[in-house]
């Protein structure tokens, strides 16, 4: 990291705007970490925006910074502008520019400096500075070791600790995945030391639901499906199910995660009916231990991510995704 924090350094000195964009549909480590960074601008004197293509889930509402957030299509002049205006521009929790939407029609690869910060596997070559480290459980993790690198950990103050630790906690699992080691328990201890109340943040995130979301989880957990000496579950959510309920961007986050709550089970999925696309299904994988969500999801449903956790999709009927996917399960070979 030694050769890229001074390339790092060198842009920063040099840039007079910056921009920082998350994927779409940008959750706990893709908010945590871009808000992170901009806090951190700002205490170097920076001048910074966050850019999201689209709204943040409302459990996120709550976040040091949130409405310092531009939201691209909630705004596209003001966005477009911002973009163009800047002369360095950060990638945050992904690592293929398609993955941004519209945002990535604006980006001047020519004109502008771009430094990815990502921990997601097979990263595209498009950045001037990557920061790429898949065994890193999550880019507010990868953010918190960028400062440390740059000798400025006491820039940290309670408003970036509190980005940080959200990110670290919702792409862990709440510090249950593999990619979770002790370096991360002690950035853990160092955030709190900075003032963060874990259980506030927590309970923020996990512990204040709508209506909507309980009643879709429970849709889900009685579609609950075993696939006995497979180790594996799988749940479903139609889309009627989801309008009878007033869904709400973020009510099936964390439904998947279920699915592994049963003994002896090692891996589960969840297929969802999007909204709007009659013939799109999005499906979260989770898993125990070592079995590699991340290759079974890009072998069989165009997707990808992490060993405990990825995502895909299916261009077609739900029951068909299904079958595709207790076929694929049924010939994999365990360990």
């Amino acid at each position: 990291m030694e050769k890229e924090i001074k390339d790092l350094e060198n842009l920063l000195a040099e840039c007079k705007k910056i921009s920082i964009v998350t994927h779409f549909n940008p959750y706990g480590d893709a908010i945590g970490s871009s808000l992170a960074l901009h806090h951190y601008f700002k205490s170097l004197n920076l001048v910074s925006n966050v850019i999201t293509p689209n709204r943040h889930p409302s459990f996120l509402d709550w976040v040091p910074g949130i409405n310092d957030i531009i939201i691209y299509d909630e705004d596209i002049k003001k966005s477009n502008d911002t973009l163009t205006d800047s002369d360095l521009i950060f990638t945050m929790d992904f690592n293929s520019l398609d993955r941004c939407g519209d945002i990535s029609n604006i980006i001047n690869k020519e004109n502008q400096k771009i430094v990815m910060i990502d921990h997601h596997q097979l990263p595209e070559n498009y950045a001037d500075i990557n920061f790429s480290y898949p065994k890193i459980s999550s880019t507010c993790e990868i953010v918190y070791f960028i400062i440390e690198a740059s000798n400025n950990l006491k820039l940290i103050d309670k408003n970036i600790a509190t980005c940080i630790y959200l990110g670290m906690m919702t792409d862990t699992g709440s510090f249950q995945y593999n990619g979770v080691n002790s370096k991360t328990h002690k950035i853990i201890a160092e955030l709190i030391n900075k003032g963060i109340i874990q259980s506030e943040i927590y309970n923020k995130v996990y512990n204040e639901n709508s209506t909507s979301k309980l009643m879709i989880l429970g849709k889900a957990l009685n579609s609950l499906n075993v696939l006995k000496g497979y180790k594996t579950t799988y749940m479903y959510l139609k889309r009627d199910e989801l309008k009878e309920h007033h869904y709400e961007k973020g009510d099936t986050e964390g439904v998947v995660n279920y699915g592994l709550s049963l003994k002896n089970i090692e891996f589960t999925a969840m297929f969802i009916e999007d909204l709007e696309d009659e013939n799109l299904i999005k499906i979260s994988f989770r898993s125990k231990n070592n079995f590699p969500c991340n290759k079974f999801a890009k072998d069989n449903f165009n997707g990808g991510g992490h060993i405990n956790a990825a995502g895909g999709k299916f261009e077609g009927k739900i029951d068909n995704a299904i079958a595709l996917f207790i076929k694929k399960i049924k010939e994999f070979k365990f360990h």
